[in-house]
């Protein structure tokens, strides 16, 4: 395809917009078939570029995929700022269940805690994602140690933990959707936990 591989060796300034292309068609690929079955060549495919595209940017299969969950908006959603410890938990379980209610976003969700069990590169690629996403809504606890509802001292780990733990289990191992209710009592219970421990 000469074409093609002339129009990606000369459009650099496309690079931002062409790197989006590929996570999405790297991410669609991952829900869609596992990650056993992702290869360079079928994102490649997928997203409309050579494979010496997606060579020149990534190394590997793992280096693509991990740059695709960290930097991508498919599973991304801000910090909230309510103004209060149980309204930011609040928002932060809807935006977790909004996530989890869509098919591809929960299908992706999926396979990569799938793949995780099974494959040390992608076990090191969702501790990575984790991770970043902890640092992300760590204001969220200063904030709320700021303002007197938790310790100085207070560990975020657990509760964020439990948070997602919960709301993941309920839809990807029970099958049952995370309604309000229960998104509500669960956010009760883990707060009435750290008041408990205070």
């Amino acid at each position: 395809m000469p074409d093609r591989d002339h129009r990606d060796m000369t459009a650099g300034h496309t690079g931002p917009r062409r790197k989006a292309e590929i996570f999405g068609a790297t991410l669609d690929l991952l829900a869609e078939c596992g990650y056993d079955d992702l290869t360079i060549e079928h994102v490649a495919q997928r997203a409309g570029v050579n494979k010496t595209t997606i060579y020149r940017w990534w190394g590997s299969k793992s280096e693509l995929l991990r740059d695709a969950l960290l930097k991508s908006n498919a599973l991304r959603f801000d910090a909230p700022d309510t103004g209060s410890l149980h309204g930011d938990l609040s928002a932060l379980a809807d935006r977790v269940r909004s996530l989890l209610a869509a098919d591809r976003s929960r299908a992706l969700i999926e396979a990569a805690l799938v793949g995780a069990v099974r494959h040390q590169p992608l076990r090191e690629l969702a501790t990575s994602f984790l991770e970043d996403r902890f640092v992300r809504h760590q204001p969220l606890f200063e904030r709320a140690v700021a303002r007197g509802e938790l310790p100085a001292d207070f560990d975020s780990a657990p509760l964020v933990d439990a948070l997602a733990g919960a709301l993941w289990i309920r839809v990807l191992v029970r099958r049952q959707p995370v309604t309000e209710e229960f998104a509500q009592g669960l956010l009760t219970a883990l707060l009435e936990g750290c008041r408990a421990g205070r």
